[in-house]
């Protein structure tokens, strides 16, 4: 198994890759390590995605617990006063 520009320098391995794109070299550019990172990308925002959507119903269940524990407090509050 030889060792490729992309398993040795990634940094070089993308800017050689953005060369050859950007010249039109697509005889040279390495496509099966390109093809993987591009489906790499795909699968890293769906999961940032995901990740942060599961804290936006965090916070979101959070804020409505805490709306309702500050409206039933109230209440208590008032119902005391009424009783007194």
């Amino acid at each position: 198994m030889s060792s490729t520009l992309y398993d040795n320098d990634y940094n070089q391995w993308i800017q050689t890759t953005v060369q050859q794109l950007r010249e039109g070299n697509f005889n040279e550019i390495d496509w099966d390590n390109l093809i993987e990172e591009i489906e790499s990308m795909g699968k890293n925002d769906k999961r940032a995605l995901l990740s942060l959507l599961t804290r936006l119903l965090e916070h979101l269940l959070k804020l409505a617990y805490w709306e309702f524990e500050k409206d039933r407090s109230g209440n208590q509050v008032k119902l005391l006063h009424l009783l007194a």
